[in-house]
């Protein structure tokens, strides 16, 4: 090797020992033949300490099936091998020690594992290059954070937290679709206020907001969890009960009727208002031709029930039953 070889190997190892990434290299019984500083300074492992070790050896918590799998197409096929952080956070285990906002312990890391062919063309050895990807890591799981926060925020009222009429309709299509497509029973409740327009007339604005509120936490907690409730508009409800024929939906509109009944909030004077609903079910029925029916099939019960004294609920009847 002449001097101009040496210079130019010097470079090769400066580069590997000064690159911001980390850099291993193995012999097919996976010792340790090149392990640079940036392996060094996240391990807290000396280069003189890890050369000629396994690497299993080195670092006991390696994931030995999934690494394996990824060495033999190395190994066998002699093609690179590109995994990244979303697939597996890490694949070795260096704590992090960013900024204490990013609140996480160990750096996340793309990995690449490339094939490292002899004079005969050969792979007799593989490099496992290590990339600090935890700041790109954290900026992408913040944004999709965000916009998960966005999405569900558009899709929920501000003042019930309970679905929009937009996003409720989309999830009223759905569920119609899947119980016509598997013959299941579901049930549509639409309910209102009574006299609402007598408690923003007499106690304001902000009490009729209140009145909003206390349906909308009593709706919540007598719902289950597959309930998908709604506000559809001023203070008129919705609610789709999967899975519940409209037997099942009046013993629920019956608990929330009365729930609601008990309870009360404050006007202004602090005078207690207490008020009421009336409610209307439609089973979905085979004969019942579209979302916009079965819509109108419970706001016909409300009606219902409405005119027979309120506070009371009605199950939607057709004209043939």
């Amino acid at each position: 090797m002449d001097a101009n070889d040496f210079k130019e190997l010097h470079w090769l190892l400066d580069v590997i020992q000064s690159s911001n990434i980390g850099i291993v290299v193995l012999d097919r019984s996976l010792h340790v033949e090149v392990f640079n500083r940036f392996m060094q300074a996240h391990s807290g492992i000396r280069s003189e300490n890890a050369m000629g070790k396994s690497i299993m050896e080195l670092f006991t918590d390696l994931p030995e099936q999934w690494l394996w799998r990824r060495l033999q197409t190395v190994f066998e096929l002699g093609i690179p091998v590109y995994t990244t952080w979303e697939e597996r956070p890490y694949l070795f285990r260096f704590p992090m020690h960013l900024p204490i906002h990013y609140n996480i312990e160990i750096m996340y890391q793309n990995v690449m594992f490339v094939p490292l062919r002899a004079a005969n063309d050969k792979v007799e050895r593989m490099g496992i290059v290590v990339y600090d990807v935890t700041e790109s890591a954290m900026m992408r799981q913040a944004l999709e954070q965000a916009q998960a926060e966005l999405l569900q925020l558009s899709r929920t009222d501000r003042l019930t937290n309970l679905l929009t009429r937009g996003y409720w309709e989309e999830r009223l299509h759905e569920e119609w679709e899947r119980a016509r497509r598997a013959g299941l029973q579901v049930s549509l409740v639409m309910f209102d206020i009574d006299h609402f327009k007598h408690i923003n007339d007499n106690h304001g604005h902000q009490t009729g907001d209140e009145a909003i509120r206390l349906v909308s936490r009593t709706l919540r907690e007598v719902s289950r969890e597959v309930d998908i409730c709604g506000r559809y508009g001023g203070e008129e409800f919705v609610v789709i009960l999967p899975s519940t024929p409209k037997e099942g939906a009046l013993i629920f509109c019956e608990r929330l009727r009365k729930a609601i009944a008990s309870k009360s909030v404050l006007g202004p004077a602090h005078e207690v208002v207490q008020f009421t609903v009336s409610l209307g079910i439609s089973e979905l029925a085979e004969e019942t031709e579209s979302v916009h029916q079965w819509l109108q099939q419970a706001d016909q019960a409300l009606y219902v029930a409405k005119g027979s004294g309120r506070n009371q609920t009605q199950i939607f009847a057709s004209a043939e039953s």
